[in-house]
């Protein structure tokens, strides 16, 4: 028999992780919607140079907090002489997505009692986080809240060391609360505080002398990073800074439809560590005072019912649960009857043989026309693709194939095996289609071709653009790519910027501009996405 895998080596980690991050990660444009965002702030943060108001194609942005944007800039400058500049700024957020699995596989291996299981409950909180499918795509996408999601992992990572060095943890534990705070939201480092206050009074574990001491010291540390960048705001434009606290301050949706959000988008993005972690809080009640069940736990009811509270309503705002959710379920893994890690276990693997084999079957069709159906399918959706064969992309999935096949057949019955079987088809499906299909994809979700169409039917010297129903995202692609920086179109004046670029549908031109007494509008370019059927951008120019 072949030698078998070791499901805690920390080689076999380091591979998985690699494998999933890599793939995917710079090898596609702006895409819409957060995506753009994010990369439009860091490419006007790095063309102006100004690190601490955010612009987006020329506007005061202030939705996100800049943390992301500051190190995502940085990769950018320093390896623009070697990739595109967004390429390398979406490095960013791989070394974000690795950097909470270091730091959730740290935090599950040093706060277990048992020496022996310490390699397992740290593997399992990594595996777990790698395997939520909400985490597959927008791991590869500029999402300020990876930058969340790794600080909330280092603030957990501290944790364990709370009793034995009390000042030091504290300092940890502080820093990376706030640059959570800096990272997006305030709710995740909030409640993570307020679930590790009330742990030193519920948990005898944490009730020492130096518990004052950790509590002053990481309050202490945590308000100081998190004001600095407001500090330094406020100092720029009090206008900007009041700005900015109201946004912080406002909730966003109702209760109800954060509420209708968390359950329906919750449900599949979370999966499977919300029944994982379902699970170990019901195996593991009775050690419910123990801090390592108790943090994680209570941790995670807040964040839900402060996210209920005030929002948004946004997948992205998922991502921070995901931390200690995984943190939660690990523990419980090592719990669960035989039937449900047979269960779990080939769930995974039948589910992820079936949809990585249609995403072959897609690619033979996109490359060789057959099967002709669905070849016929697909050029419908992206008309006029022309596929390229990468030898080297079919290799390298062909390789995961082959490592996810020893994966499933050469691993011992272990209740490791399921989450372990579970992330390496998690890094099959989006491997192999990062590797073989992102080309096409690419093809539809860019704004490349549209700006550059754009660009090349605007007049010579021209003096400004207006826009008119220009989403954010889309505006923040066409300044990135083409050099297309909008600005609000005045109905009382047109005159003053004679050229309108309109967002609108492809079916009808209603969302034109009015004519201005005598003057009308002269339409430049009608341009679009291939097999984009909700968008159209047309280019006037006020006729005198």
């Amino acid at each position: 028999m072949p030698p078998r895998f070791t499901l805690t080596s920390p080689a076999l980690l380091a591979a998985l992780a690699g494998a999933f991050i890599l793939p995917g990660l710079a090898g596609h444009d702006l895409w819409k919607s957060q995506d753009a965002i994010g990369l439009g702030v860091v490419y006007d943060m790095a063309r102006r140079g100004d690190f601490v108001v955010p612009h987006i194609a020329g506007q005061v942005w202030l939705e996100d907090g800049p943390l992301y944007h500051w190190f995502a800039a940085a990769f950018g400058l320093v390896l623009r002489f070697a990739m595109e500049f967004h390429a390398a700024a979406r490095l960013a957020s791989g070394a974000f997505v690795g950097a909470a699995f270091a730091f959730l596989y740290h935090a599950g291996r040093e706060w277990t009692g048992n020496e022996a299981d310490r390699p397992t409950v740290g593997a399992a909180a990594m595996l777990i986080l790698l395997g939520c499918v909400g985490l597959m795509v927008h791991a590869h996408e500029a999402v300020p809240e990876l930058a969340s999601l790794a600080a909330l992992s280092g603030a957990l990572a501290a944790l364990p060391y709370v009793s034995a060095r009390p000042a030091r943890a504290g300092v940890a534990f502080g820093v990376a609360l706030g640059l959570a705070f800096l990272a997006g939201s305030w709710i995740g480092p909030v409640a993570l505080f307020a679930a590790v206050a009330l742990a030193h009074a519920v948990c005898p574990a944490w009730r020492t002398r130096g518990a004052a001491a950790f509590l002053a010291t990481a309050l202490g540390c945590a308000a100081v990073v998190s004001a600095a960048w407001p500090a330094a705001l406020a100092l720029r434009s009090s206008e900007v800074f009041l700005e900015w606290w109201a946004t912080t301050r406002a909730a966003e949706g109702t209760i109800g439809e954060n509420a209708r959000h968390l359950i329906a988008n919750g449900s599949w993005f979370a999966w499977p560590a919300w029944p994982l972690a379902l699970w170990a809080a019901w195996s593991l009640r009775r050690r419910w005072r123990e801090p390592q069940l108790f943090v994680p736990g209570a941790g995670l009811l807040l964040m839900l019912a402060l996210q209920v509270r005030w929002g948004p309503p946004a997948d992205e705002s998922l991502l921070v649960l995901l931390a200690p959710l995984a943190l939660l379920a690990a523990p419980g893994v090592f719990t669960l009857r035989r039937g449900a890690v047979a269960a779990l276990d080939w769930f995974g693997v039948l589910t992820f043989a079936f949809f990585t084999g249609l995403v072959w079957l897609g690619y033979a069709a996109l490359t060789f026309g057959m099967p002709g159906p669905v070849a016929r399918n697909l050029a419908r959706i992206a008309p006029g693709f022309a596929a390229q064969v990468h030898p080297l992309a079919i290799v390298l999935a062909l390789v995961l194939t082959a490592a996810w096949i020893y994966l499933v057949f050469f691993t011992a019955f272990d209740p490791m095996r399921c989450v372990a079987r579970w992330a390496g088809g998690i890094v099959l499906l989006w491997s192999t289609f990062a590797l073989l299909c992102m080309p096409w994809v690419d093809y539809q979700k860019s704004y490349r071709s549209v700006a550059l169409q754009l660009k090349s039917k605007m007049p010579v010297g021209a003096a400004c653009v207006s826009g008119r129903s220009l989403g954010v995202s889309q505006a923040a692609a066409l300044d990135y790519h083409g050099g297309i920086r909008t600005r609000p179109f005045d109905l009382l004046k047109p005159y003053a910027c004679p050229l309108v670029l309109v967002q609108g549908d492809p079916r009808h031109e209603l969302d034109a501009p009015p004519p201005f007494g005598k003057l009308g509008w002269t339409k430049l370019a009608d341009v679009g996405r291939p097999g984009d059927r909700a968008e159209r951008y047309r280019l006037y120019r006020l006729r005198k």
